[in-house]
């Protein structure tokens, strides 16, 4: 799980991430894009708000629950080698991502 300092079109730093790792995340956006086709149809067939939104919140706490794994793997990866290697500036990083989470 090394870093790489290359340029990619949203972020300044990216992340080698193992295999298993990848696939989680990778098969948990599938889902939640799939939720989201499905929210898209209901309202296309004119599905009961309730439903929709019953929906959405499902969608919601996929998405928050992405979040968290994600989190989980940032802090026992990046993080902690950062503060290892004296980067500190990494938990201003941390801090204000967890700011914005909490929105």
């Amino acid at each position: 799980m090394t870093e790489k300092k290359e340029e990619c079109c949203c972020c300044h730093k990216t992340k080698e991430r193992s295999k298993q790792e990848y696939n989680d995340l990778i098969h948990r956006l599938n889902r939640i894009e799939g939720q989201i086709r499905g929210i898209r149809g209901m309202v296309e067939k004119d599905a009961y708000c309730t439903d929709i939104l019953t929906q959405v919140a499902a969608a919601n706490a996929a998405l928050n629950s992405f979040n968290k794994v994600l989190l989980a793997n940032h802090i026992k990866t990046c993080v902690t080698r950062d503060i290892k290697e004296g980067k500190e500036e990494t938990v201003d990083e941390l801090v204000s991502t967890l700011q914005k989470l909490m929105k």
